[in-house]
């Protein structure tokens, strides 16, 4: 979950770099990860991203883009925005990202744990609703009425 590194100096301007220097304005961002504008200010907010401003113009670096990708990420997976914000900030403690990495793990770790629990929980509630069904099923037919039938 590491956030995009400072680019390298160079004289040479390879693609890598100048895609690591590359702009991006607000709307490009929110077309890219299918969001709102309004949802990257939320972030900004929140402090999860900062970009520079020109004026009233928010400019996006590669790093905010990275960033951004990752907050997405960790949303969909159910990280809180301030699990979010934790991890993306141990990459401004340690560049390599290692830090960065086994925290993730940890924390990766233990939504695995609740998620098996959690679907423990519900495979055992549909196991309860199917013995119901069966059973309701069994009394309506006993009573010579189709389960099935309005």
């Amino acid at each position: 979950m590491s956030a995009a590194a400072p680019p390298a100096a160079s004289a040479a301007k390879s693609p890598a770099i100048r895609d690591s220097q590359r702009i991006y304005s607000i709307a490009e961002l929110a077309r890219e990860f299918a969001v709102t504008s309004r949802t990257i200010r939320f972030y900004e907010d929140e402090g999860l991203i900062k970009p520079r401003r020109q004026g009233l113009q928010r400019l996006y670096s590669a790093g905010d883009r990275a960033r951004l990708s990752w907050i997405l990420r960790g949303k969909r997976l159910g990280f809180t925005l301030a699990e979010i914000k934790e991890l993306l900030d141990l990459y401004n403690v340690d560049r390599t990202g290692l830090q960065q990495m086994r925290e993730l793990l940890r924390r990766s770790r233990l939504h695995i744990e609740e998620l098996e629990r959690r679907k423990a929980d519900l495979d055992a509630q549909i196991g309860e609703f199917k013995d119901v069904e069966m059973h309701v099923a069994a009394e309506l037919r006993q009573r010579g009425v189709d389960p099935e039938g309005d």
